[in-house]
């Protein structure tokens, strides 16, 4: 068996075609989505990642404004920016690009955002909505996924699926949408037992623990739908996954590839919750 690639890339343009339709429609009434991007510091991924944001807004037409600050600025000032953004009308999603510098409570800085412009999904009201079935905003990583099993007709109606990263960002959240479309799901951590055998029962297997190759071709259950959320460079300076791909595709029956699946999807959706955002406002 040699898994079909399930292609982020070509899903994200989808999305982001129907993101620029919607957002003409809001134009007709004077309203253009806006997102903020705050980048703190020069780290280099954060600024590619910051850059790739800004250039998805613009082409499918919304307004996107990216502050970038020193990276030395007090914790209390980046706060001052944050609230700034918060009352200005003309921005309906803020972005506070992560990780922060360590003299910052990244947490508290996350807090300070309004909830109605967390896009990002990372408040603590919108972690608490999404844990009752109620979500604002899904974060985006976990909800591109969830498009892209859409988009292959999977049902998670009953099916095992096993989370392998238990993050606020990514594991948690992915648990929690999984769980309201019917799925039994194990969310696993660091502190798991036999995760090989966690994930082998697995019929859709997502894994978020940024270690390269961690999760093998003898790890998965033939025919399961494998997701890899990781992004990492190996020892040749190549992007790979938190799954060994080449011996996981020899098993999965539906496998993302790194890059190309789960990252632009990541971005599709961010584009999606900004513009719910200003959708929300309008009515």
């Amino acid at each position: 068996m040699t898994a079909r690639i399930l292609d982020g890339k070509l899903l994200s343009d989808s999305v982001k075609a129907e993101v620029a339709t919607r957002v003409e429609a809001l134009k007709t009434r004077g309203i253009t989505p806006g997102l903020a991007v705050v980048l703190v510091g020069s780290d280099p991924a954060s600024q590619v990642y910051v850059r790739n944001k800004a250039a998805a807004c613009e082409k499918a037409g919304l307004h996107s404004r990216v502050i970038r600050l020193d990276g030395d600025i007090t914790e209390e000032a980046l706060l001052d920016v944050v609230r700034e953004l918060n009352g200005d009308d003309a921005v309906h999603g803020i972005l506070v690009q992560l990780p922060l510098p360590r003299h910052m409570n990244a947490a508290k800085v996350i807090e300070t955002i309004a909830a109605d412009k967390d896009v990002d999904g990372f408040h603590i009201s919108n972690a608490g909505l999404l844990m009752t079935g109620q979500p604002l905003f899904r974060p985006c990583t976990p909800y591109g996924i969830m498009k892209m099993l859409e988009s292959e007709q999977i049902s998670l109606w009953g099916a095992e699926a096993v989370v392998v990263g238990a993050s606020n960002i990514v594991g948690k959240p992915m648990a929690m949408l999984m769980l309201a479309a019917g799925a039994t799901v194990t969310l696993c951590n660091s502190k798991t037992r036999d995760l090989a055998a966690q994930t082998r029962r697995a019929d859709v297997l997502v894994v978020a623990t940024g270690k390269p190759g961690m999760v093998t071709g003898d790890m998965i259950k033939p025919g399961a739908t494998v997701i890899d959320v990781g992004i990492n460079r190996n020892d040749q300076g190549k992007l790979v996954g938190d799954v060994d791909f080449d011996s996981a595709r020899e098993v999965a029956g539906l496998i993302t590839p790194v890059p190309g699946g789960v990252g632009p999807m990541t971005i599709a959706m961010l584009l999606v919750n900004t513009l719910e955002a200003a959708e929300r406002r309008a009515t």
